[in-house]
């Protein structure tokens, strides 16, 4: 089996000893779970979950288009609640980038995500071919 380690300049550095993805040579492409980091400041967004969750989506999109993909390719993504009452909110923003075909999907609640965010999104993607 063949892997390529993705690293996209658009989305945020990791901050641990991970890759941002994975591509297998298969066509599938593993991402990190994402959080709302700015990758221009390195900041937490606000502390909003609609602006949080927008900006996981798009810090999910530049690491998908280093690996040859696009939100279009998500298979399965699992997302990560600080609180589970934020999951109206959150469905709506994840609406508007799944507004077609959207993908599998499992919604967490969980005690604690990295930097106190509120909300982590990783996914499984397919690889343009």
């Amino acid at each position: 089996m063949t892997r390529e380690i993705i690293s996209a300049e658009a989305a945020p550095k990791a901050i641990g000893p991970y890759s941002q993805a994975v591509k297998l040579k298969e066509g599938l492409i593993f991402t990190a779970g994402q959080i709302p980091i700015d990758p221009e400041t390195g900041n937490i967004v606000e502390e909003d979950i609609r602006v949080q969750t927008r900006q996981v989506l798009e810090n999910l999109r530049s690491v998908l288009k280093a690996a040859g993909s696009g939100l279009y390719g998500v298979v399965k993504a699992t997302v990560f609640l600080k609180n589970m009452d934020d999951f109206p909110a959150m469905n709506q923003i994840y609406a508007e980038y799944f507004d077609e075909c959207p993908p599998a999907r499992s919604a967490v609640e969980v005690s604690r995500l990295p930097k106190d965010v509120l909300i982590e999104i990783e996914c499984i993607a397919e690889a343009e071919s």
